[in-house]
Parts: C-alpha cells; structure tokens; sequence
C-alpha cells in the first residue's frame, strides 16, 4: 500500500480542506487508509444515499398531480397580497382571513382560504433568467429542469425536438412504472403552448416516445367550458365486432408466429415490440382506463365542487385516473399561455379577468382536488403541485419583458411568486419562503424551479442527481438541484 505522509490537508495552501476526489484519484489503484478505491467510493456513495432516504418524504408519493398554471398568475392579486404598500403595487381586490392565524388571500380564493391548512403554500419560488423571460422559455424550464441554448430574442424556443431534455413526468414514469394496467402518465386538456410553438417541455425527449404522456386534448376551444364532457377516447376501446377473447387469441397466434421467425425477432429485439404490445393489450382489455375517463359516473355534487368548466373537470378526471392507477397527471391551464380572457397573462384587464374567470376556476379546482383526495384517503401518497412559470410584477403598467402593459396589467416576474404543495408527506398548513414588502423577491428561503422538481424526485423515492444519457449518449442528472426536505413533515 502507497503510504501518503502529512497530516490531511496540512500540506495545502487551504489548511482547512481536505483530500479531494481529484487528490485520492491522481494515487491510482492503489489502497489509502487500508480502504481501495473502489471500496471508499462505495461506501461514499452509500453514506450520500443514507442521507438521501432518511430525509422527510422520501419515496411516499405513489402518484402526482401538477396543475400547471400556464401563463404565470399574479401572486399579489391571489394568494400572497400586500398592505400598505404604493398604488401601483396594491392589488385592486380586498384581503379575506384564512384557516391559518395571520395569513391573508384576497377575495378571489374563498374556498383554498377555507382549507389551507391541507397544505404547505410556498412564497418565494424564485429566479434570475438568462435574458428575456417570457413563456416557452420558462415553461421548458420549470418541465425539464433545465434551460436551452437556442432563445429567440422574444424569449420563445423552436419547436419540441427529439434532443430536448424530458418532461419531470416522463422521467417518473421510466423509474417507477405502473404495476396496474393503466395510462401511466396523461397530459391534458391541452397542450403547452406559447404563439405557435406548441409541445415545447411537454415530451419525453431524448428518453424516446414510449415515455411520451397520453395526450387527452378534446375538441373544441378554449372558451368551450363544456368540452369534457364529450371526452373521445377510441384508442382505449375494442371495436364492437372484437371481444376481448378474440384480441386475446390474435395476441397467441402473433406469438406463435414470432418464435417461427428468429431472425426478425432478433431485429426487432431492442424495441421490446412484445412487452409493449403486451402492455397496450392489457391497457385495453382490462377497461380500466375506459372506466376512469367516465366522469358521467360522478355524483352532480362532486362535479359541482370541482367546477362544471374545463379545469375544474380535468382535476376531477385526475383524481379519477390517479384512483385508477396513473403515475402522472398534469394539467396544463386551458388556455395558451400568452393570451387574453380566462388566461393568466393579465398583460391588461387583470380586474375583470382575474375575478371572472381565472381565479374562481382555480379556487373550486384545486380546493375541490385536495379536499377531494384528503376525504379519500388519497392525499397521504399523492402529491399535488400548483405553479405556473412566473408570478406578475408588483408595479402594475411597466414592461419586464418588452410587452406593452394597461394601468390595469401587470408584467412577467421570475424573481418571486408562488406555489402550493400538498400531499405525499407535505407539511398541512404550513407557509415556506417570505416574499418582501411588495413581492418583489423572497426575503427567506428561496426555492428556484429546480428545486421543486428535485423534491418531486425525493417524493417517489428517486435520486435527484440519478444519470440519464441523452441522444448523444452523455449523461446527464435528472436535475442538478436538491430536494428542499424543509417542506416535508
């Protein structure tokens, strides 16, 4: 064994530092402190997993719902407003009390005030971006974890690629797949989007289209409230004239066939062409999933909790799926992200749009989700998640971002906003991060979007620095961020 002489770090110019991983790698093979190499990282490696697991939450969600606020909603006009602050910054709408002492919303969220106690609301979700901010940028960034290279001097990306790092979902589901034959992960009621660049964060990437979402978009437009209820699922369903015994029995003799033909099973091999035939077989015949899009079988009052329009039908059909064995649901706000009416990108008009339209959908949504899951025993290991890319700026009619504003708008604000977490070990009626005076930037514990999906990792029991390859075989981390374990009970 090579003996090293000299204290540990002694002999540096940092007195205080010890051997390094670089320091241990230049001795080679050859054995220190009577450990080798191979041994010490074993047990380093060990040691940071140990850490990893004994952190609150790890491994407790068994699904996740994300209701993705598309468009970024004001955070000083909902669920974080300020008093005695200038008029520019003041929200035009009154403060009401909540479950929690001391805590304050405004007008627009009556119901999440009445059972904020389920849940931990995070106000200090933060970040500087690279140039302009606005929309497909931030999406992608708060999906994948990562942003992209190629910007538009409006801040938009090309289009969805191949290359593109995958959705937070599909990574889910590729490290912990379903055990039930159910959709794994189901992405709806439409689709990410910024002008005309649609899908962008919303893929599996370099992982490949089998870990693509199940698109549920059903037809008709964003203003058509009613459009789940004429959800179409025809992929999901047998034709009448073929019983499940007969698409059985072509599965059989598909089978027999293949072992007469070796050659073209050992083309075709790497494409796991039997266990995912076998998979959407199973998908099929079981009718599981058939049964779970059936929202005609929910109670009148359920339906009236959720909402009777587009989001609020969608966060019941998530609950429903979840039931039924979905990973992952996400819900993307329907509505293009940079648009006027019922989106939240109230550039102008925030008074009427906000207290109309966006904000009673999202207050009957997701009170009546996480009430929903809590009184079914469901919430213990189902997180739910509800962000959007950015919060709005506290000073109403300036531009942030190169887009024209009214006296009555307010501007894209990456620096600080808000998120709600709920489930999974989350902490109940708990508020992490503060805002400043005006929200303008968190004044304790910032959270930057990769964190979040770092926690969402740490919530299923997944590493958040686990390596994935990307289309040219380089590894890359999940997401290079850590867990914030602070919001776990």
């Amino acid at each position: 064994m090579l003996n090293i002489q000299g204290q540990l770090g002694k002999d540096l110019c940092d007195s205080n530092l010890g051997v390094s991983r670089r320091d241990i790698l230049r001795v080679g093979g050859s054995g220190m402190l009577g450990i080798s190499l191979a041994s010490m990282f074993d047990l380093q490696a060990a040691s940071a997993n140990n850490e990893i697991t004994a952190a609150g939450g790890w491994g407790k969600a068994k699904s996740i719902i994300m209701c993705y606020l598309q468009g970024g909603p004001s955070h000083l006009d909902i669920w974080d407003p300020k008093e005695n602050v200038p008029e520019k910054v003041q929200s035009p709408f009154s403060n009401i009390s909540t479950k929690l002492p001391g805590v304050i919303y405004t007008t627009n969220l009556p119901k999440l005030a009445q059972i904020n106690d389920k849940f931990t609301m995070i106000r200090s979700m933060s970040y500087t971006p690279n140039g302009l901010f606005n929309h497909t940028a931030a999406i992608y960034q708060m999906m994948t974890g990562y942003t992209t290279d190629k910007v538009s001097p409006s801040g938009q990306l090309e289009p969805p690629s191949p290359k593109d790092f995958p959705n937070y979902g599909s990574n889910i589901i590729r490290l912990k797949p379903t055990d039930v034959p159910m959709l794994p992960f189901v992405m709806m009621p439409r689709p990410l989007q910024e002008s005309n660049v649609v899908g962008k964060g919303g893929t599996a990437g370099f992982l490949g289209k089998a870990y693509d979402p199940y698109y549920l978009y059903p037809a008709g437009d964003d203003l058509d409230m009613n459009k789940m209820d004429r959800l179409k699922v025809d992929d999901l369903k047998l034709r009448p004239e073929v019983f499940a015994a007969r698409l059985k029995r072509r599965a059989k003799l598909r089978d027999t066939i293949n072992k007469g033909m070796p050659e073209i099973d050992k083309a075709v091999k790497s494409f796991n062409l039997n266990g995912n035939y076998e998979r959407a077989l199973n998908l099929i015949v079981s009718g599981r999933a058939r049964e779970a899009f059936n929202l005609q079988a929910e109670p009148h009052g359920i339906r009236e909790m959720y909402g009777r329009n587009t989001f609020g039908q969608s966060c019941l059909l998530a609950r429903r799926l979840v039931e039924a064995g979905t990973r992952v649901v996400e819900i993307v706000w329907p509505k293009v992200a940079n648009s006027d009416n019922h989106s939240w990108d109230h550039h102008v008009g925030l008074t009427k749009r906000m207290s109309t339209q966006s904000a009673p959908m999202l207050d009957a949504g997701v009170s009546g989700l996480i009430t929903d899951l809590d009184e079914r025993g469901m919430l213990d290991e189902t997180l739910v998640v509800v962000v959007g890319e950015f919060g709005r700026s506290p000073q109403k009619g300036v531009s942030t971002s190169g887009n024209a504003n009214t006296p009555d708008g307010r501007d894209h604000w990456p620096y600080c906003y808000t998120a709600v977490v709920a489930g999974a070990g989350i902490k109940r009626g708990n508020i992490h991060g503060k805002s400043d005076k005006t929200a303008s930037a968190p004044l304790e514990d910032p959270v930057h979007p990769g964190q979040l999906l770092a926690t969402i990792y740490h919530s299923f029991g997944i590493d958040p620095e686990t390596i994935v390859y990307n289309h040219l075989n380089q590894p890359r981390e999940l997401v290079k961020a850590s867990a914030v374990n602070t919001l776990f009970a």
